[in-house]
């Protein structure tokens, strides 16, 4: 730092996750950004100086890069201003919204205006966007590349909503050669269509018959085409919300013969299991679904050995009739999980019981999602980084109350249970969120983010 730099906060805390793993430090904030990390005791001054408590942990701001926003066209759903105060609430300072659910889909460059006139002034956090692959886009994905989008969302059977049609085989090597040809990134929902047009139908309240509606075949056959397709065209491919964990081997040999293949997991796989869903609690249903225990712990594993490398939401919200909870119908209901404020107690709760860090839940929540998707200046407290901070208390534990979230309905599976990890304050390049105020969170595009 230098002697003339002008602090504008200063936070001083006993534990800090740094690229260093956790350490005393003190943290220097100026214009937005981190500019001194100092040894706990130095002596920097600014208007806002705080001390974290001794029971408080300073994370990055998590990265969240799978969330369903749905606003405009199903702002019902949910809509930015209550998705960005969820995640401000969840200690995410960043999001990238999903091209799909809202209406229209971001699948042109006059969708993406019209997702960003929607986003401005309303969001509490920093939001960027993905584009959409469908047939007949092809020519759209170029321009929407060079409008900023973080890369293209794709489909390999029906998406749950007709405006988004899926790709078959022969449009989806076509995509992946044009997003190829421009160092794009190609994400994918990779369930197989016929897998799942040959398995028994979705029906009724019992929690089993939707599980074999999904089967983990369909996710390991799209995986297996994915990896293939991305040998032969070269593109970069991210495989989304991974359930089944019989996929890893292949994707870990497949990285390790340079396929550019990464994959992320989310919460609800790693908390949940098939043999405690009750019948009828629509509200667990998700697509890919969550599967048995020992498929959980597999999961994992496969992020202790570094195959699955970020954690994301797939936050999928919609209104309590569409999940017909009144008739608990797994096959009526819609298939999304809502969970973008839980995320991250959703997950440390889980892994220290398993021996991880939060130094490790860091990498999967923040560093990680914030490096797939090219988010050069988030996801680390580190120098010249986004000051976008988050104070943890990992040991406070509490019931999670529906009527205490800012999700726009008041649906999630979490509901009830008891979780470890407080977050008690968020700041957005240095500043304090406060949800009462006026949003500040930027729109951001690839490359200036």
């Amino acid at each position: 730092m230098s002697a003339r730099t002008a602090l504008d906060l200063v936070v001083h805390a006993s534990r800090v996750v740094t690229t260093a793993g956790e350490v005393a430090r003190t943290i220097g904030v100026s214009s937005g950004s981190i500019v001194a990390i100092e040894p706990i005791d130095a002596d920097l001054t600014a208007p806002e100086v705080v001390h974290l408590a001794s029971d408080e942990v300073l994370l990055p701001g998590l990265v969240d890069a799978h969330v369903h926003v749905n606003d405009p066209g199903r702002s019902e759903w949910e809509g930015f201003a209550s998705a960005t105060r969820a995640a401000a609430a969840g200690g995410v300072t960043t999001i990238l919204d999903m091209p799909l659910n809202s209406i229209p889909p971001t699948v042109d460059l006059e969708a993406l205006a019209v997702k960003r006139k929607t986003a401005q002034g309303q969001s509490y956090v920093d939001v960027g966007f993905w584009g959409g692959a469908i047939p007949g886009n092809l020519t759209d994905l170029r321009p929407l590349h060079d409008a900023g989008v973080f890369g293209f969302k794709c489909f390999l059977l029906h998406s749950g909503v007709d405006e988004f049609p899926h790709l078959e085989p022969d449009e989806l090597e076509r995509a992946m050669h044009e997003v190829g040809s421009f160092g794009g990134l190609m994400i994918l929902h990779a369930e197989d269509s016929h897998s799942v047009d040959r398995a028994p139908s979705a029906h009724g309240r019992r929690y089993q018959d939707f599980l074999a509606s999904r089967p983990r075949e369909a996710e390991n056959v799209a995986i297996a085409r994915v990896i293939e397709l991305a040998r032969r065209t070269g593109c970069r491919v991210h495989i989304l919300h991974l359930s089944s964990s019989d996929a890893l081997p292949m994707l870990a040999s497949a990285r390790g013969e340079g396929v550019r293949v990464s994959v992320e997991t989310c919460p609800h796989y790693l908390t949940f299991s098939a043999e405690e869903i009750p019948d009828g609690a629509t509200e667990f249903k998700c697509c890919p679904p969550v599967r048995e225990a020992s498929n959980r712990e597999l999961l994992w594993q496969g992020l202790a050995d570094g195959i699955i490398e970020t954690i994301v939401s797939d936050h999928s919200p919609c209104t309590p009739q569409l999940k017909h909870l009144d008739s608990g119908d797994f096959g009526a209901a819609w298939g999304g999980i809502s969970s973008l404020q839980l995320g991250l107690p959703a997950v440390w709760s889980e892994a220290r019981r398993r021996g991880f860090t939060l130094a490790d839940v860091v990498g999967w929540m923040a560093e990680g999602p914030a490096k797939q998707a090219g988010l050069l200046r988030k996801g680390r407290i580190a120098l010249g980084y986004d000051a976008d901070l988050c104070v943890f208390a990992p040991d406070e534990t509490f019931v999670v109350d529906v009527a205490r979230l800012h999700h726009k309905n008041p649906v999630t599976p979490y509901a009830g249970h008891t979780l470890a990890g407080a977050v008690r304050r968020t700041w957005l390049g240095g500043l304090p969120i406060d949800t009462d105020d006026e949003p500040r969170g930027r729109l951001l595009t690839r490359g200036a983010a």
